[in-house]
């Protein structure tokens, strides 16, 4: 189901809509400010799975992100989070940035890789903003890469809806996307540094 959504004032209902397929155990695909996103709600286990299963990742293995609403969601689900990580996170989001953090407790065990790290995201766009205001809970999210040889992500929904319509109940339309993902800092170790560059530089 494609669903066209305004990426600079969203439509209450479209957004509830969304609201309703994600709570009901759906995965989407859906925009950011950098590329389309797989997305589906944190607390749904079986679309996790099938997350995993479009994707072929291995859970023990894979990297996913919260997208969050903001800081103070993200602090629920990571491990404590020191002074300078909040201040540099606090810098640059909502922006093109995913910060890898030790996970915390709350996170749900499906999403703990043997690494015991999750990414954590806050997307500066409108349409992702209204769906997290709502959903009042991270939306589990991975890229939505290409199966075009030449190109490694999806960036026009009428395609997304074409090639991958079949493997998920819904797709936002909310225009052209992108085809650089965002920059990826690991911050598990003693300082925080950048193992993926993006559009935009990051800001110590």
């Amino acid at each position: 189901m494609l669903l066209a959504i305004h990426p600079v004032d969203p439509e209450a209902r479209k957004i509830l809509r969304v609201i309703e397929t994600l709570k009901e155990g759906g995965v989407i695909a859906y925009p950011t400010d950098t590329i389309y996103g797989l997305g589906c709600d944190l607390l749904q286990p079986k679309a996790i799975e099938r997350i995993y299963r479009i994707r072929k990742l291995d859970p023990q293995k894979a990297l996913l992100t919260l997208i969050c609403k903001d800081i103070s969601q993200i602090s629920h689900y990571a491990h404590q989070i020191d002074n300078d990580i909040f201040r540099l996170m606090k810098k640059n989001m909502p922006g093109p940035f995913t910060f890898i953090l030790r996970a915390g407790n709350q996170l749900p065990k499906t999403l703990k890789n043997r690494k015991g790290t999750i990414g954590v995201r806050i997307p500066d766009h409108k349409t992702t903003q209204a769906i997290l205001e709502m959903l009042d809970r991270p939306m589990l999210s991975t890229s939505l890469h290409s199966e075009d040889d030449l190109l490694e992500y999806e960036n026009d929904p009428i395609e997304i809806e074409e090639n991958f319509g079949h493997l998920v109940d819904m797709v936002i339309d909310g225009g052209i996307g992108g085809r650089t993902p965002s920059a990826v800092i690991d911050c598990t170790g003693e300082e925080a540094h950048v193992i993926r560059e993006g559009a935009v530089p990051l800001r110590f």
